[in-house]
């Protein structure tokens, strides 16, 4: 569609577009570690329309695509409370973990799809769960990660499990806090996995070992390959078809790939590139072999994404030229020259792609995302650099305002939402995002904010976050914002920020400890770090302000400061709070305690607490209410109407602004 020849004039923010929140969810689901044996293809779906179920999808091309698990299931895993991890597949059979009761099943194929599952582990209560699990070559056996929620605390551990249930898990691994991907050599002769300590996250520091393993599997002459807790991270070890080990280690500042060969260590292709990731799940796959030894493999440089093909004996390292450039998270799988990863591109949301090598030709299997709107209305990432605190250098996503329907007036610039992501140490990518085009399409402008700490520039830009958690996250999102200002982009009068989780943090830090923005939204955020450094949290992050913060209790003081619940006297702007009322990761009264705080001072707030929501939005419903609640709530703050007939959001004190 053309753009129109008179536009409508009409102020920033009350735009009609084609973008309803109900379409954020109506016609999108999340996608992610798919899997290949053979033609046949599996990846996770998780969608908002059922609730936020975990379903398994399968796809070959005699039948396409049919879901595998059924109603009533979800394959989701709970293991470090993030999951991921949560099926494996073994000769078409289907092994995965259900959210409700945490136990893993088993289901066999069938006609026109496949059997029922029936469960091959003991009934806990949930307190038992399993995730990252992987088959012997016989299939007779699983070797997975295991994390048991007793009375007297966590324990993790790798367990092994007969695969039709006879027998119970029985433990093979244990006495470190954590573990995670178990990986078998494909003659089933040696086990590899990474393992950790507290304080330390796995992207800190892990390390990774190897063993013996028997056929009833049991591990015996483990011994440590590489890595180190707090020094040098190891990301997905794994075996290639001749039964060569090899991982992504950051020793040199970059994950770059490894092999060990005759007791020695070989870089594959040194350079300053990322060809890992932060482990906040599990399943995660940045690499994969071919039939013919090559590496197909997923490598980040400076926020975009590439895939490639490495020859492991010369080092040459050769990009596809696809049109993908965005990996929210590493997912590849390959079978003989057959390769199926998640990607996407400025105008392409995510997709489940399966590339055949021989003949360069490309399927597109699921589409995260089917919207039907004009590409008009789509507004493309512009990477942008800009100096920050320190002489030095951050990065960001920039997405200006677009809709051909309408048009600002001329004398005025748009209001700009800072988005500070999650993690922290997660990155953003230049991906087709349709919660993103929701607000660019509505007038405003979006700022998508790589703050230090982000992945994706090596190891010295992720520790920049160091002992510096809400502080240089904080200013890196206030400096993405000066230099749109000072570019003449928008309006430094209407800058708002936005974040969940560890975002949700930075945004409250930057209303509380800066006059810069003239209204936030935190979704999940957290206000106080003093209950996080005593261990109300779940146990994967029980030590995490460690590194972020400081020792706790030596660094208390620091804790106290970094607090924005400590300083709501220093809030002068309005904020909208927007929380999940099962969440083990920031419980509600992180959010509680700052509403709390807001209500005594009689600053304007808007509260939603969502009923069997856990870290991170999952229902219809909630997504929807949550996205047209923050438009209501910027609309009364700004003095603009939406066009949009949503329901309006009560804000509290609303004329008593300070």
């Amino acid at each position: 569609m053309s753009e129109p020849e008179h536009p409508t004039l009409a102020p920033y923010g009350t735009w009609r577009s084609p973008l309803t929140a109900q379409m954020l969810v109506s016609s999108a689901v999340r996608l992610g570690q798919p899997w290949v044996e053979g033609d046949a293809t599996w990846w996770l779906e998780v969608r908002p329309m059922e609730a936020g179920r975990y379903v398994v999808v399968r796809h070959d091309p005699s039948t396409g695509v049919v879901d595998v698990t059924p109603s009533g299931f979800s394959a989701r895993t709970t293991v470090h409370e993030y999951g991921g991890g949560s099926y494996l597949v073994c000769d078409g059979i289907v092994f995965f973990s259900n959210f409700e009761d945490q136990r893993l099943y088993r289901q066999e194929p069938a006609a026109g799809g496949s059997g029922a599952p029936v469960a091959i582990t003991p009934d806990t209560g949930g307190r038992h769960r399993y995730a990252d699990g992987r088959a012997t070559a016989d299939g007779s056996l699983l070797i997975c990660v295991r994390e048991r929620h007793e009375e007297d605390g966590v324990v993790n551990e790798l367990v092994a499990l007969a695969a039709d249930g006879s027998t119970p898990p029985r433990t093979i691994a244990g006495g470190r806090d954590f573990y995670a991907t178990p990986r078998i050599s494909p003659d089933g002769s040696h086990l590899t996995w990474l393992s950790w300590d507290l304080p330390w996250m796995p992207w800190d520091g892990c390390e990774l070992w190897v063993a013996d393993l028997a056929v009833n599997g049991s591990i015996s002459g483990e011994r440590r390959l590489a890595g180190h807790d707090g020094e040098e991270s190891v990301w997905q070890p794994g075996w290639s078809p001749s039964g060569e080990l090899h991982f992504a280690s950051d020793r040199t500042g970059w994950w770059n790939l490894y092999r060990e060969r005759d007791g020695e260590l070989h870089a594959l292709h040194p350079a300053d590139v990322e060809f890992g990731w932060p482990q906040w799940v599990f399943g995660g796959s940045s690499y994969a072999f071919l039939d013919d030894g090559r590496i197909v493999c997923i490598y980040d440089t400076r926020g975009t994404q590439h895939v490639a093909v490495l020859d492991g004996e010369t080092g040459e390292l050769i990009d596809l030229d696809l049109p993908y450039t965005a990996i929210p998270y590493p997912g590849i799988v390959a079978s003989g020259q057959r390769v199926v990863f998640d990607g996407g591109a400025p105008t392409l949301p995510e997709h489940v792609v399966s590339l055949d090598l021989r003949t360069r030709s490309i399927e597109v299997l699921r589409e995260s995302e089917a919207l039907a709107i004009d590409a008009d209305f789509v507004s493309v990432a512009e990477p942008i650099e800009f100096p920050t605190e320190g002489g030095l250098t951050a990065y960001a996503l920039f997405y200006a305002p677009a809709n051909p329907d309408a048009v600002g007036p001329p004398s005025e610039r748009p209001p700009l939402i800072v988005m500070s992501h999650g993690g922290p140490t997660s990155a953003v990518t230049p991906i087709f995002d349709a919660e993103i085009q929701y607000w660019t399409s509505r007038g405003f402008a979006v700022v998508d904010v790589n703050y230090g700490g982000s992945t994706g520039y090596g190891r010295a830009y992720r520790e920049r976050l160091n002992g510096n958690w809400g502080v240089v996250d904080t200013m890196d999102c206030i400096n993405a914002a000066r230099f749109l200002v000072e570019r003449d982009d928008v309006d430094g009068e209407r800058l708002l920020i936005r974040g969940g989780s560890a975002g949700g943090y930075t945004t409250l830090c930057a209303l509380t400890f800066h006059d810069v923005f003239a209204a936030g939204a935190s979704y999940f955020g957290v206000s106080d770090l003093e209950p996080f450094a005593v261990g109300e949290t779940h146990k994967f992050e029980s030590r995490y302000e460690h590194t972020l913060v400081g020792p706790w209790p030596e660094a208390a003081e620091t804790y106290r400061a970094r607090s924005p619940i400590h300083a709501v006297d220093r809030i002068s702007c309005p904020m909208i709070l927007l929380q999940g009322d099962e969440d083990e990761v920031v419980p509600p009264s992180q959010s509680e305690v700052m509403v709390e705080a807001l209500r005594a001072k009689g600053l304007p707030y808007a509260y939603l607490l969502f009923e069997g929501e856990q870290h991170g939005f999952r229902k219809a419903e909630t997504i929807v209410r949550a996205t047209e609640a923050e438009l209501s709530f910027y609309g009364q703050i700004l003095g603009f109407e939406p066009a949009d007939p949503i329901e309006p959001v009560n804000i509290e004190n609303l004329g008593r602004r300070v």
